[in-house]
């Protein structure tokens, strides 16, 4: 499944209050941890993030500690466990067990107990927790352990694999810059290419890492590598040669033609997506393009714009005149749930 319908899935789960433990699985840097971490915020649950890979038996399990004697009970001879103090007590939330099949086979056990029984020691998870757990497969080359059969057959198993417009979608809603998402809408392959030779490698989260560098004119290469900032690099040089977006924007767009090379088409049409901040401003962009592009180009500046204006409050303005110009509103009869036309 994509992240977005990773996402879903678990909200339904959340919802419905179905408590059963999900193992997460994908390969490194999608934001599987990120996509957990968000739907406890949304849905204002408590979120426990367990890096288990780190973790001794005992930092899960807890420590003994002998029973003190009393006059009462002189020589108990027996000991408690204390469990540790990042574990919930109360409350809803969901305890996320992160890199769980890179935790050596001890602490593996440990944690079945835990996620079978939803107890270890002397602790029990309190009734209105999800356990949740996630990690990389074995063709991802990481040093993960073979999960045992018994644990593995409690779970609800969901694999998850790199989406551009998951992304996409993700990065439009967190402003990332411009360029980033118009680099990566006409290079979607390099949303995920794991190189083993080499330590920086392209993923969605070192391309969050990379959109912060790029914010204040920083070399992204030490987050996606070398080979993929070159790219990056040359097809920022494009802007310097784009159509003149805000004189299209104000409707004075005749004498512009679009872009003939695929790059350059790109962070065009991507640039008047996110630049555009009314509805007016993305009708006269809509013209433009129905003027001088191809189809697809326009039905991707229309998603995206669409996207764009409901965040910004705007389309309920940009449905109105939709209805008013035959042209447009033809156009965008494929678009009436995105829109409400």
């Amino acid at each position: 499944m994509t992240p977005v319908q990773l996402k879903n899935y678990l909200e339904q789960l959340v919802g419905n209050q179905i408590k059963t433990s999900t193992m997460i699985w994908g390969p490194p840097g999608i934001g599987k941890s990120s996509i957990v971490a968000q739907i406890a915020e949304e849905g204002k649950l408590r979120f426990i993030d367990l890096r288990l890979s780190q973790l001794a038996p005992t930092d899960l399990r807890g420590l003994p500690v002998a029973i003190p004697t009393s006059k009462t009970k002189p020589q108990t001879g027996t000991s408690a466990w204390y469990p540790p103090e990042f574990l919930p007590k109360d409350g809803a939330g969901i305890l996320f067990l992160d890199e769980l099949n890179m935790a050596p086979p001890a602490m593996q056990g440990v944690a079945q107990q835990l996620i079978l029984d939803r107890r270890v020691g002397s602790y029990e998870v309190p009734t209105d927790w999800f356990i949740w757990a996630a990690g990389n497969r074995k063709e991802d080359r990481a040093s993960v352990f073979e999960m045992p059969a018994p644990l593995a057959n409690r779970f609800l198993h969901l694999d998850v694999q790199p989406d551009f417009e998951s992304f996409k979608q993700y990065a439009l809603e967190q402003k990332y810059h411009e360029q980033v998402i118009a680099f990566l809408s006409f290079r979607p392959g390099l949303i995920h290419k794991l190189d083993l030779q080499r330590p920086a490698w392209p993923s969605p989260r070192s391309w969050a890492i990379a959109n912060g560098l790029h914010q204040v004119n920083l070399d992204v290469s030490p987050a996606v590598g070398e080979g993929c900032a070159a790219e990056f690099s040359a097809f920022v040089q494009l802007y310097k040669d784009l159509p003149d977006l805000e004189a299209i924007f104000r409707g004075q767009g005749q004498n512009i033609g679009f872009p003939t090379e695929p790059s350059s088409g790109y962070a065009s049409t991507i640039g008047l997506a996110v630049r555009a901040k009314d509805a007016t401003a993305g009708v006269n962009a809509f013209h433009w393009l129905t003027d001088k592009a191809d189809s697809e180009w326009v039905q991707l500046f229309v998603t995206d714009m669409a996207g764009q204006l409901r965040r910004a409050g705007h389309l309920g303005a940009l449905s109105i005149m939709a209805k008013k110009e035959p042209k447009l509103k033809q156009f965008m009869q494929g678009y009436q749930e995105l829109l409400a036309i």
